[in-house]
């Protein structure tokens, strides 16, 4: 079968732009022909930085003829209906037209078209033309006289189609000037005359022997291991960088890999910060000495070029360079160190955190309270944890992170150790920030979890103070990232924290950080509220949450973790009903806890009790629910003993008080498994209970104080979770 080859040869496609601009053309073509009942066998993108190819594996010759049958007005409709439908089936006049009976609808009209199918070159021809006119380039350009507007600007399109063994057509058609041709180019320097190509293979080939390499992935690969041989044969290893390998790729056709070095006084500088350094201004890849575990004093370059004197002259002038950004990097290194932290701190006083929320100064004190508060709940000595608090954020303001703020937190980290602060405190500089994404490590030192916790906190407090929460798919402060924080820090240092207890004051000390802002109208709520009332007192609305009142914005927020939570334990294999039917229960704030339990009462319900029990859970409440719309009224119990007759009722209430006391005490002891355990010990009086007991007695006074009975039912299993949330 057939194939189709297309190439759009233009100036240089920016990197960053490649991989996409490769996959619309695939997807754009390939949806069009099948659309248009051209189906095919395979399909491979291709691009450099100066093209964008595609080749289309087994397609047809043509389009399948193509028979319709169109229903028509009844005979003896209005004109105006039979007007619309002639012309609607590109019919002359009725006599072209079929008579149909159906023996409900008497006769109709019903034309029947048949439209031959095109050869599958002017399909393309049509199709091809209108996807370049409107490509989705996230930038485009136009130029000259012409309204085509592409990424840069279009030199030739190369369009052939046809059998392998057989000489390829060239699909004609012409956009803003440019007509199609199989004529392709190579090296823009090495091989830059015009090149005539069949199909996929030929094309290849020839770009090839033009020193092109069209594969994406192959240059990669190419690159890849050129690199590691080079290091290799010096002594050293390359430092791998998978971002830094894909944009490179997309910055040469023929990637030659050349070695370039400088001077080892820079060594003095992180490693971190040579590498971002390098890899900023001159995409190069750095080296490490396998011997010392740092960086070595050579970097790898990527050339387009296979130059005459070897690549002396690129090495030179990439080293001239290098030098230079890493004499600006030494210069920032040296000020921030003989500047020291502390002379950073007066200036977040002037520096806004958010309009609502105050001074970065504001921030870093809240911050700084609640890791203290937080401190003793993760064995974090408060004195370490407050000063980590204090100075968490001071490398924000060096000359470093100003230039790399990619390096944020490791910097902090450097600066505090070298002012000789305590190791936990420098470790916290840098871990603070962790997690920032689902593949980061989190910390696991003390001190840096308190601070870390609280900066996740803060920021979410803050956020729900001032009601700028995420919505849809937008998430402009990345709250759902500081809560999955939040949860993996808590869950994998199997920490125990009551997040209401500690969101709920935060929320009040924002409250009065924001009245204090305004005189007037700190001084109009006091008058509110009277003279004897507490200076920051707010009039948001408290809510009863376990034992104590918090603010309902903490509620929310809990209900905001409660969903991360769900994606998190979902992404591990967990059903998101057991964790709400676990949050549904008053006061679960403790995440570590909510998990525990969702995982006892998975596991009891994968057993033969739990299924058992779940549906004779199910049988009692539908009963409960029926016959309380038809007396519209609640029966809540207790039950009355006198009235439980039947030895069945009376077995199923001892066993009700029994498992209750049974899972109240488990519960309390934290003990989910003995909670199931006892939970288990309902399944047989309640089948039992079924089974010889009719809820909906003559005697109304049985028939409510059964209802009770299965409203017990309800009440001994949520002392474990809410089953009516859960699912299947």
């Amino acid at each position: 079968m057939p194939d189709l080859l297309i190439e759009l040869f233009s100036e240089e496609i920016p990197a960053r732009m490649q991989a996409q601009a490769a996959d619309a053309l695939k997807k754009l073509v390939t949806d069009a022909l099948v659309e248009r009942g051209l189906l095919y066998e395979g399909a491979k993108a291709f691009v450099t930085p100066r093209r964008l190819a595609l080749a289309v594996h087994g397609l047809p010759g043509r389009q399948a003829d193509l028979r319709e049958e169109k229903k028509g007005p009844r005979v003896g409709a209005p004109e105006g209906a039979i007007a619309g439908f002639l012309k609607s089936a590109g019919l002359s006049s009725l006599d072209q037209a079929q008579v149909q009976s159906d023996p409900k609808k008497g006769d109709f009209y019903v034309a029947v078209v048949e439209k031959a199918g095109r050869p599958t070159p002017e399909v393309i021809a049509e199709i091809v033309p209108a996807i370049i006119r409107s490509f989705p380039w996230p930038k485009s350009m136009r130029w000259g006289s012409g309204s085509l507007r592409w990424v840069r600007p279009l030199h030739s399109i190369l369009c052939t189609f046809g059998a392998e063994g057989d000489e390829p057509e060239v699909v004609r058609f012409e956009v803003d000037g440019i007509v199609s041709s199989n004529v392709t180019y190579g090296h823009r320097f090495l091989a830059p005359a015009p090149i005539t190509v069949k199909r996929l293979d030929d094309w290849m080939a020839k770009l090839e022997a033009a020193k092109v390499v069209a594969d994406r992935d192959r240059r990669k690969a190419i690159i890849l291991n050129d690199a590691k041989d080079l290091a290799l044969a010096s002594g050293l290893e390359l430092v791998e960088d998978e971002g830094l390998l894909d944009e490179v790729a997309g910055l040469v056709e023929w990637p030659v890999v050349l070695m370039g070095s400088f001077e080892e006084r820079f060594l003095d500088i992180p490693d971190e910060v040579i590498r971002a350094t390098i890899r900023a201004n001159q995409k190069c890849f750095v080296l490490k000495n396998p011997a010392t575990g740092r960086l070595a004093n050579r970097f790898l370059l990527i050339s387009n070029l296979v130059a005459s004197d070897g690549g002396a002259a690129i090495v030179a002038g990439n080293e001239r360079v290098i030098r230079a950004r890493l004499s600006d990097a030494k210069f920032f290194w040296d000020t921030d160190r003989e500047n020291g932290l502390e002379i950073n701190m007066p200036k977040f006083q002037s520096i806004t955190f958010h309009e609502k929320l105050g001074s970065q100064a504001e921030r870093i004190e809240r911050i700084r309270r609640l890791a203290v508060e937080i401190a003793p709940k993760v064995n974090a000595e408060p004195a370490l944890v407050e000063e980590a608090a204090l100075f968490c954020k001071a490398d924000l303001l060096t000359e470093v992170v100003g230039e790399f703020p990619e390096l944020q937190g490791l910097m902090g980290r450097y600066y505090a150790e070298g002012e000789g602060l305590a190791s936990e405190v420098a470790a916290a500089c840098e871990e603070h920030y962790k997690p920032q994404g689902p593949g980061d490590r989190v910390p696991t030192a003390p001190v840096s979890i308190a601070v870390a916790l609280a900066d996740k906190i803060d920021t979410l407090v803050g956020f729900w103070a001032i009601d700028e929460k995420p919505t849809g798919s937008k998430d402009p402060y990345a709250l759902r990232r500081a809560a999955l924080g939040v949860i993996r820090i808590v869950l994998e240092n199997g920490l125990r924290l009551h997040l209401a207890g500690i969101t709920s004051p935060l929320f009040e000390a924002i409250d009065i950080a924001r009245l204090s802002a305004d005189v007037a109208a700190r001084q109009a709520k006091i008058n509110e509220l009277g003279t004897g009332a507490a200076a920051g007192a707010t009039t948001i609305a408290q809510t009863r949450f376990g034992d104590f009142s918090v603010d309902e914005r903490a509620i929310d927020l809990l209900s905001f973790f409660a969903d991360r939570l769900k994606v998190h334990l979902r992404e591990r294999g967990a059903r998101h009903d057991l964790v709400d039917a676990v949050f549904a229960l008053e006061g679960q704030d403790d995440l570590l806890l909510v998990v525990r339990r969702v995982e006892a009462l998975a596991r009891f319900l994968d057993t033969e009790d739990g299924r058992t029990l779940l549906a004779g859970y199910r049988r009692a409440v539908n009963i409960l629910r029926i016959e309380e719309k038809k007396d519209g009224r609640a029966f809540t119990g207790p039950t009355n003993s006198t009235l439980l007759k039947a030895p069945a009722e009376e077995r199923l209430a001892a066993a009700i008080e029994d498992v209750k006391h049974r899972v109240a005490t488990a519960v309390q002891a934290e003990d989910f498994a003995a909670a199931m355990t006892a939970l288990a010990d309902l399944r047989a009086p309640v089948d039992a209970f079924f089974e010889a007991v009719t809820v909906n007695d003559q005697d109304p006074a049985l028939r409510e104080n059964r209802l009770k009975l299965l409203d017990e039912i309800r009440a001994a299993t949520r002392g474990i979770a809410d089953f009516d949330r859960i699912e299947g």
